[in-house]
């Protein structure tokens, strides 16, 4: 028997053991969902000495603290006895907070109406800094009561958008989870026709999404994780389970409807759906791996959580849910007769027959319209969202805006200057900055610790214009002479992330691109079926990139999707959605290969192939799509920028995949190469008669149902 089969079998006839081994893995994932929270990375973080990010460490190990908490204290007379009073009363009770350095109450707003109390924080742990807010805050409201009435008071300041914007994303990703599970369920039990068949995915998302989190917080003690890294971590747990969970159970009641006893049918759907499960997993790892070669910590952080969870996703649905359906049983019912396997019969075999008798118009029109789609790709502007990727529904982000506009104080500079000299020697320098066409004020500079000065430009455009990333590159080409000196800011950062993400770019292609066509050709024995499939994930992904740019850069039906409109996309988030969505797509490939390869080796056609595969493998990638979009969907309505674009990048790739490239593109170019599809040069083909993976055979449907799973031909392909 070959070797998934055996896997298959071993887990349905110990399912107790397996199941008792999975149940230790869920308690550790909610043990360790805590600390893992805890030890989520707020920054950017590279393993390359980059300029912007130097500085910030610079200024943050000199001022010594993680962040301020800020009171806007409105609709006062900031120098009234009574006002002045309860701000002095409140201060003073504040200077005693553990873990508050120093209380200040001096700065008033340009019209008169507005005062703020600002309390700087000591350098500590992010749940001790947390903590720290929230004890502030309830001193703050204690002000807002002893204030005159009509008076108001808001809080804001660095330290609590960071708290707020955290415990946002997590709201974001409970309700997504909570929402899509039983969403998800009622579309199995309704493709499933039963709520036990339907159960078994949803049980193994479960599992797996629990099962990686002890994973992720090893990551966090020798790298930083981010909340990207969480999401994403849900988002792909949930879906590729589904998926995965959907396939082995469509195939496991196939092979009950063909007559064999579930004992028999777990080995033949193992054989088969597991094998491909097995080659999805891999090659959703290998995609993914390509991350690791960036220098920007969390993108390394969230290849290594992708490729974690594609093969605890694999690990969980090959054995849990072996053991699930062992413990099910004979309350699995077997699959309704399906079309037939025949050439014409079905819906998605009529339509791959619609397909190849027209095959170069669709494949000439279906490149043209996912070529348009992506057209405004071509005027992307790449941009970090900071303030503009949080809700206006939070309080902390509202005081900012209000900060900037009636104080004159920006909560992220755009562009800033540090250097190991005075502040009267900086500002000298300085001075000649004031007439340039993108500067509109040149602040008086101040010392920021030992021997450091710090002065900041205010700008007349944007934050991350090109105006401002073109005054960074001047400003670091004309710096102050003698003394060591670093640009920071909104829009050195973005140049300086952007340069390190181009310079990594090539690698991290090679080892995804590589990696892609080596599993590939183990599965198919065919140089031309990997180029096709990574040629026409590309197309598809410019299309999502610029679905993507129109929603979220121009704004275009925000209103009816909820989004928010930040003028630009997240590099970050660029970089996820290549390397996931070219993961995704993918795994479907395998799914619809999988099957057509093996109706090749068993002697047929390759248009009769590709009618009879995506006939049986339509529906399930069809459910399996409709799956993935209830996961990504509920992630897209999301209140946060970043999880807003990764759950409507990947629900557009997937809509895009399952059906204009899976059901139109990937027939008719298939129907167009023919026989060349499977060629390779000799001595390849030599290599993979060796080594390759190759497809099972099973006995025929006609089989009595108590002959062994596997005939002994397929055990050698099985096990080489």
């Amino acid at each position: 028997m070959g070797f998934m089969a055996r896997v298959g079998g071993w887990c349905f006839r110990h399912r107790w053991w397996v199941l008792g081994v999975w149940l230790l893995a869920v308690v550790g994932g909610v043990l360790a969902a805590g600390p893992l929270l805890d030890s989520i990375s707020e920054g950017n973080s590279v393993r390359k000495k980059v300029e912007s990010i130097e500085a910030y460490d610079l200024l943050s190990t000199a001022e010594d603290s993680s962040g301020q908490v800020v009171a806007l204290v409105d609709a006062v007379d900031p120098a009234a006895a009574d006002v002045r009073g309860a701000v002095d009363a409140a201060a003073a009770r504040l200077r005693g907070v553990e873990h508050v350095r120093k209380v200040e109450a001096t700065a008033v707003s340009t019209d008169g109406r507005a005062l703020l109390v600002v309390a700087t924080l000591e350098q500590v742990d992010k749940p001790t800094r947390n903590a720290a807010v929230d004890r502030v805050e309830t001193e703050f409201g204690r002000l807002a009561a002893e204030l005159p009435a009509g008076a108001d008071v808001r809080v804001g300041g660095s330290a609590t958008i960071s708290r707020d914007s955290g415990r946002t994303l997590a709201e974001d990703r409970n309700r997504a989870e909570l929402l899509s599970l039983p969403l998800t369920l009622v579309v199995l039990i309704i493709v499933f026709g039963g709520i036990v068949a339907a159960g078994v995915p949803v049980l193994a998302a479960i599992v797996s999404v629990a099962a990686v989190f002890p994973v992720l917080y090893v990551f966090t003690t020798f790298t930083d994780v981010d909340n990207n890294a969480l999401t994403v971590a849900s988002l792909l747990g949930l879906g590729l389970s589904v998926d995965y969970g959907l396939l082995l159970v469509a195939r496991y009641r196939e092979e009950l409807a063909a007559g064999f006893t579930p004992d028999v049918a777990i080995g033949r759907a193992w054989a088969t759906a597991g094998r491909t499960i097995l080659f999805s997993a891999l090659t959703v790892a290998a995609a993914l791996a390509g991350l690791l070669a960036f220098s920007v910590r969390q993108l390394t952080a969230l290849g290594a959580a992708g490729v974690s969870i594609a093969l605890v996703a694999m690990l969980v649905s090959l054995t849990f849910t072996a053991a699930l359906i062992g413990l099910a049983r004979r309350r699995l019912k077997p699959a309704r007769k399906p079309d037939g396997d025949e050439a014409g019969r079905g819906f998605f075999a009529a339509l791959a027959a619609f397909v190849q008798r027209r095959a170069a118009l669709v494949a000439v029109l279906t490149a043209a319209l996912l070529l348009a789609a992506g057209l405004p790709l071509l005027s992307a502007t790449v941009k970090l969202p900071g303030l503009d990727g949080i809700p206006r529904s939070v309080e902390s982000v509202r005081v900012a805006d209000e900060i900037k506009i009636r104080f004159g104080r920006s909560f992220a500079p755009a562009v800033t200057l540090i250097a190991r000299t005075g502040a009267a020697d900086l500002d000298a320098y300085a001075a000649r900055w004031s007439a340039d066409p993108a500067v509109g004020r040149v602040q008086p500079a101040k010392p920021v610790g030992s021997g450091l000065a710090a002065v900041e430009l205010n700008l007349r455009g944007g934050p991350q214009d090109d105006a401002a990333q073109d005054l960074v590159r001047r400003i670091r080409a004309d710096r102050p002479t003698g003394v060591q000196s670093w640009v920071t800011g909104d829009a050195a950062v973005l140049v300086d992330l952007v340069d390190l993400i181009v310079d990594d770019l090539p690698l991290a292609l090679g080892i995804t691109l590589t990696a892609m066509l080596v599993l590939l050709f183990a599965m198919t024995g065919s140089v031309v079926v990997p180029v096709k499939a990574i040629l026409a994930n590309v197309v598809s992904l410019g299309a999502t990139l610029g679905v993507m740019v129109a929603v979220f850069e121009h704004g275009w039906l925000s209103g009816v999707l909820g989004t928010l409109t930040v003028g630009g996309l997240d590099p970050f988030v660029v970089v996820i959605l290549f390397a996931f969505a070219f993961a995704l797509s993918m795994d479907y490939e395998v799914f619809l290969l999988g099957r057509v390869k093996e109706y090749v080796d068993a002697g047929d056609d390759t248009d009769t192939a590709v009618r009879r595969g995506l006939q049986h493998t339509g529906r399930v990638i069809t459910s399996a799509a409709l799956l993935m979009v209830i996961v990504f969907g509920c992630f897209a309505a999301a209140k946060m920028g970043s999880i807003e674009q990764i759950g409507l990048g990947l629900t557009t790739a997937v809509l895009i995949d399952a059906t204009v490239v899976r059901c139109l593109l990937v027939p008719a170019t298939m129907t167009l190469l023919g026989r060349w599809n499977w060629w390779a040069p000799a001595p390849l083909r030599r290599l993979h008669r060796r080594i390759g993976l190759k497809e099972l055979t099973l006995p025929p449907a006609e089989t009595p149902a108590n002959v062994p799973a596997l005939s002994g031909a397929a055990r050698g392909d099985a096990d080489g």
